[in-house]
This record gives C-alpha cells, structure tokens and sequence, in this order.
C-alpha cells in the first residue's frame, strides 16, 4: 500500500514556500555543482520544421544546406541539415534550469563541435558535467562554474558539444527569497 504524504511534506525539487504549498527549484547553487558531477536533463526535444525555419530567418542563414531539399540531393545530403546553432541553443537550452537557472551572466563557450548532422525530427538529450566550480573573486556572493555541455540525438550519437562557463549564486536560497524563485 502506498503510504499518503501531506504537507510539510516536500518532495525532492522543490521547496516550501507556505503552509500547503511548494514551490519548483530552478538553478543550483555553487555548492550544488561539484567537478565531476553529470546531469542527464530532461525533457528531451523534438527538433521542429517550424522553429528551424524561424531560426534560419531570424538568422538571415540562407545556405542552400538547410533550406534547399534539391541542393541537398544533389550534394549527398538525403535531407536539409538543421542549422548548428539551432542545434546547440536547443541543447544550452535543456542544461539551463538545472545548472544556471538562477545566473546572472554567462562568461563563455568554448570548443563547440558538432559531430553528426541534425535533422528535422531528430530528437536531442543533454547532460553536463562539471568542469570546475570556484567562489568568483570579484564578486563574492557568486561561483563561477564551468561545464562540459553534450547533446545527443535519438540514437545516443555525440552530436554537439561544447565548454559552457557561467556564474551562480553561492547561496541560492538568499536569490530565491528575494526573487521569488
């Protein structure tokens, strides 16, 4: 039999804000992100035809191999390639609520490669690994993190990575309280 639960219980993720209510944790604090420790994030993403032809507008991309299905036929290519930086804002996108939900600036990315071609349809994952974490000395209340960044498709291939490095709050419950997160 299952046991019934009820409030103060608070399940992992979440926080009390109120009696009865909880809220969602978003971002991890510097203490949180340890070197070594990996982060498999989900959900997973479908990448669609709508958002890759938005991104090549947005972009103003007009390379025949993401826009051209007979340019690609005749290149080898058996379908148009979804743009790589569509592919790797995808799987950033995926590592944010965990790792730097709560940042106040990304500092850089380093050693992007993308490995294998995206297509419209293929669904991505992501994990992160972190690199280092170390209490920034021009602003104290903030950790600087680095993380290996990779995203894989439906088929576990490698098909980005990437060097992400950003700041966290050394105290992420002092930001939640004053920022209602």
């Amino acid at each position: 039999m299952m046991e019934n639960k009820q409030p103060p219980y608070v399940p992992a993720g979440f926080r009390p804000v109120e009696d009865g209510r909880i809220r969602e944790v978003v971002g991890l604090g510097l203490t949180d992100l340890a070197p070594g420790l990996v982060i498999e994030h989900r959900p997973a993403r479908t990448v669609t035809e709508a958002e890759h032809v938005q991104v090549l507008a947005l972009m103003g991309n007009e390379a025949p191999i993401h826009s051209d299905t007979e340019y690609c036929r005749r290149t080898g290519q058996p379908q148009v390639l979804v743009c790589g930086m569509l592919t790797l804002n995808v799987v950033l996108g995926m590592t944010v609520r965990s790792t730097s939900g709560m940042t106040t600036g990304n500092l850089a990315l380093d050693e992007v490669c993308w490995m294998v071609p995206v297509h419209v349809g293929d669904t991505l994952s992501a994990r992160s690994t972190v690199l280092s974490a170390r209490r920034s000395g021009s602003r104290p209340d903030q950790g600087i993190v680095t993380c290996r960044v990779e995203g894989f498709n439906q088929r576990g291939d490698l098909a980005v990575t990437g060097t992400r490095t950003f700041f966290v709050p050394v105290d992420p419950d002092v930001v939640r309280d004053v920022t209602g997160y």
